[in-house]
């Protein structure tokens, strides 16, 4: 059987899913895995699928894990394909959303169903064992974490190497990795901000957490501009704030929403500290009489790519694909839970990019200047990488790192 990947990437892009909500996806290759005669666990941490295929060159070998995400996000698309996504569906909150597959996680199911697919078929090429695992809910930092919990480890041989592979808006062919931290650590934060209600018109009787919010906003701000060396990198972003439902009643409670990204463990606890004491000083300021309530939502770990096998990954693309097709992308403020699968282990990772971009198309924003406001990124409405040669590039990409550490 061959598998028809653009068709099975098109159907992919219109029919997204959510974290943990990806019942369909799932449905989509464990059928593809059965008709390439693989067995296969599927529920794993609510939605995921794993599988495994043994080389026959000899006894025994290695074992390789291979991982793709396969989570959509809340985007409305805007794209104007053919095959946009009209899809929809409900978020934890209970409110109907758009969903799109913004972030490319439908390319790479795609990517790693063909890999397993050309895998399969050489089997008696190498030995060892490749494990091959659909991931929920990369979006909420959740699924890799999850999928442990279930098991993942103990029911699939353990890897003595995990690898994985990311679509981004470079140009098609190429693929981006480093050495060291390649993606930043993450926290999510909740913080609610505790006033006291009232009526508009009585706003001396009230210990408004509107103001209390907007101040803690910007000051929030002065962390990364006042306290960081300029020459580390650092992200406090707050991206939403909840207070209110109508304009003469002062509420008694704001909710902010903030993203915080640091290089390292030791960059997390000094960012976590300075964020939590602007937080307590700002309503301490306003005279609130209730701490404010900081709740973490998800931590995630930088992604750190093993120095050797990088390298060695590097080369091997290099002999494969040409000379000057791996890039040094440098390290990216986005935040993985990959890595969550190599830490349990305590194994080796290399995590890379691979470019979906027309060439032509970033090589004319770049003399132009534009790159920023001409080249969609990942969680764009209009991120649409280009089917050919992104889809054999993935597999390719997966089949050569697979093989080289393969007997």
């Amino acid at each position: 059987m061959s598998i028809d990947l653009e068709a099975l990437y098109i159907d992919l892009h219109r029919h997204p899913e959510l974290s943990f909500q990806e019942t369909r996806t799932a449905g989509v290759i464990t059928r593809a895995l059965t008709a390439l005669g693989l067995e296969y666990v599927e529920g794993l941490g609510t939605t995921g699928v794993a599988t495994s295929i043994t080389g026959t060159a000899t006894d025994d070998g290695p074992v390789v894990w291979l991982r793709a995400d396969m989570d959509g996000l809340p985007v409305a698309e805007q794209t104007g394909l053919a095959y946009a996504s009209t899809a929809r569906g409900i978020d934890p909150a209970g409110t109907d959303v758009p969903v799109m597959h913004a972030c490319g996680h439908d390319m790479h199911v795609t990517a790693l169903l063909g890999a397993l697919e050309r895998l399969a078929a050489t089997r008696d090429e190498w030995s060892g064992t490749v494990v091959a695992v659909f991931q929920p809910a990369e979006e909420y930092g959740a699924g890799a974490q999850a999928m442990i919990a279930d098991g993942v480890l103990d029911r699939f041989p353990k890897p003595d190497i995990v690898l994985g592979q990311h679509l981004t808006p470079l140009p098609a062919g190429t693929i981006g990795v480093r050495p060291g931290t390649q993606m930043a650590a993450s926290d999510g934060l909740t913080v609610r901000l505790l006033g006291r209600g009232g009526h508009g018109s009585r706003p001396h009787a009230t210990i408004d957490p509107v103001v209390m919010a907007a101040a803690t906003v910007m000051r929030l701000q002065t962390v990364v501009s006042r306290e960081i060396d300029p020459r580390e990198m650092a992200v406090v972003t707050v991206g939403s704030i909840h207070a209110g439902l109508k304009n003469n009643i002062i509420p008694a409670e704001a909710k902010l929403e903030l993203s915080l990204r640091y290089p390292d463990d030791e960059a997390r606890a000094d960012v976590l500290a300075r964020v939590e004491r602007i937080v307590r000083a700002e309503a301490a300021a306003s005279g609130a009489e209730e701490e404010p309530v900081i709740t973490t939502d998800h931590s995630l770990p930088p992604t750190i790519n093993d120095h050797e096998a990088t390298a060695r990954l590097s080369a091997a693309w290099e002999r494969a694909f040409g000379e000057g097709t791996v890039v040094d992308p440098g390290m990216f403020t986005g935040s993985e839970d990959v890595s969550w699968f190599a830490r349990e282990a305590g194994v080796p990772l290399v995590y890379w990019f691979w470019g979906g971009l027309d060439p032509q198309q970033f090589a004319d924003a770049v003399a132009r200047g534009t790159v920023n406001e001409d080249i969609p990124t990942n969680h764009s409405p209009f991120f649409a990488p280009i089917l050919h040669p992104t889809i054999e590039r993935g597999v390719d990409a997966l089949v050569v790192a697979a093989r080289e550490f393969l007997g």
